[in-house]
């Protein structure tokens, strides 16, 4: 009796295996799993002839295909293994997988999208009419059209159609309508903001240095508001150091302003950046000016100074008391008074003028009436003093009777007027009376 072997199915692994340390390794491991099974299945076979020659080959074979043996707990780990990258979510190829084209060409696009990353419009509404190949768009909440129920991820068009993909937080784009950077974080495509904190320099357009920290090369610099007021701070250690602003023409320094050595405010010049001229200092205390461009004393009248209010005249000064030091007028340009004996003008320039008119009456003498006069300002010395008979009333002589005048007693304070009638006529009696218009000239200070 012929015993014909029974025809069995090929036994394969039964342990479905994905990459571990590689898809290389996996079907390596699959494929002796296979052809250990297949050989212990032949070798049960009725009528078959055992070749012990063959089974070596057969196992020795399978064992230089992978030398590696892996814990069992490693294999149980690698059948569970995901379908996608935790971080891109790019496709892995399975192991045995037909068409792996199809999954690489999926995962290289996908990386074409989010390598350099950048994005044509944020919060973009709606799509365009003709997108470019590879566009990407961060779209907003609410999208409309073909980007409907995409809202908050990146659309990427690609080989003609759309492709989604959700973003994570910490990616970063660059933003090709602002020119900035922005990273994703809760939802949100935030600008990044440069890390200018605490650095130890910034040049803009130019290269700082450590004295210089901050440098600037453009043909302005605008520090704007803030919806009120603006304030440029320029601080200093000590009252002996400097905060104040430079004016250069080719890096050499030809003004200054600001707090230079002291706490007064000063504005300097400089026709080489080397010698240095003060020409105004504000002092901090009095907020009273000085300077090579401020009148320097009252005889002083150099051209382009400014003229000091105590040693220059305006309306605040002119009419007022008038005074004099050593000869030099430190008070107002015109004093004018009167009291009981009359009035006065007195001038800065030291000329005084005392008028007042008086009546003086029949003192006893027949041939004259004398009027005595104490000036309304003592002068510096006598001045010259002079009179006129205005009225002559009901004076015995007439008035074409009235013979000279006369002038006695001039002093600094006071002065002696007498009116003569003329020789041979009669006589100023009891009752008469004569006016006197007196004018005194002369200085108030010598």
């Amino acid at each position: 009796m012929t015993t014909t072997a029974t025809s069995r199915p090929a036994v394969v692994c039964s342990v479905t295996c994905v990459p571990c340390s590689g898809a290389a390794f996996s079907r390596a491991l699959c494929a002796r799993n296979a052809a250990l099974s297949n050989a212990r299945a032949a070798f049960r076979r009725p009528g078959h002839r055992r070749d012990h020659g063959t089974r070596r080959a057969v196992l020795s074979g399978n064992r230089n295909r992978c030398r590696h043996r892996q814990p069992a707990d490693r294999i149980q780990r690698s059948c569970h293994m995901a379908d996608t990258s935790s971080r891109l979510d790019l496709p892995y190829i399975k192991p045995s997988q037909a068409q792996k084209h199809v999954t690489h060409n999926a995962a290289l696009e996908r990386l074409d999208a989010l390598t350099q990353l950048a994005v044509t419009s944020f919060d973009a509404q709606s799509p365009p009419a003709s997108p470019a190949e590879g566009q990407v768009f961060a779209l907003a909440d609410a999208p409309e059209g073909a980007w409907a129920g995409q809202g908050g991820t990146l659309a990427v068009f690609s080989r003609g159609g759309w492709v989604f993909i959700p973003p994570g937080p910490g990616w970063r784009a660059w933003d090709l309508a602002d020119g900035v950077l922005r990273v994703y974080s809760a939802g949100t495509w935030s600008a990044v903001e440069p890390g200018l904190q605490d650095i130890t320099g910034l040049g803009i357009g130019t290269s700082s240095d450590a004295v210089n920290r901050l440098a600037i090369f453009s043909q302005a610099s605008l520090l704007s508001h803030d919806g009120a007021g603006h304030r440029l701070k320029v601080n200093k250690n000590t009252a002996s150091d400097t905060a104040s602003l430079v004016f250069q023409s080719g890096y050499s320094g030809h003004a200054e302003m600001g707090l230079a050595g002291t706490n007064d405010w000063s504005v300097k010049v400089s026709p080489d950046g080397t010698s240095w001229t003060e020409a105004l200092v504000i002092d901090k205390t009095t907020g009273l000016a000085a300077g090579e461009a401020v009148q320097q004393s009252a005889t002083d009248t150099t051209a382009g100074r400014l003229m000091r209010a105590d040693f220059g005249y305006g309306p605040g000064n002119l009419v007022g008391s008038v005074a004099q030091s050593g000869g030099t007028p430190t008070g107002a340009v015109i004093e004018e008074g009167e009291n009981a004996n009359g009035h006065y003008l007195r001038l800065a320039s030291g000329l005084q003028i005392c008028h007042a008119v008086k009546t003086a009456a029949y003192s006893g003498s027949g041939a004259k009436i004398e009027c005595n006069w104490t000036y309304p300002a003592a002068f510096a010395a006598a001045p010259v003093a002079t009179f006129s008979p205005t009225d002559f009333g009901d004076a015995t002589p007439s008035a074409g009777e009235m013979g000279a005048d006369a002038v006695h007693a001039v002093s600094a304070t006071s002065v002696s007027f007498h009116q003569y009638r003329q020789k041979h006529t009669a006589n100023f009696a009891s009752g008469d009376s004569l006016t006197f218009q007196m004018l005194a000239v002369g200085p108030w200070f010598t």
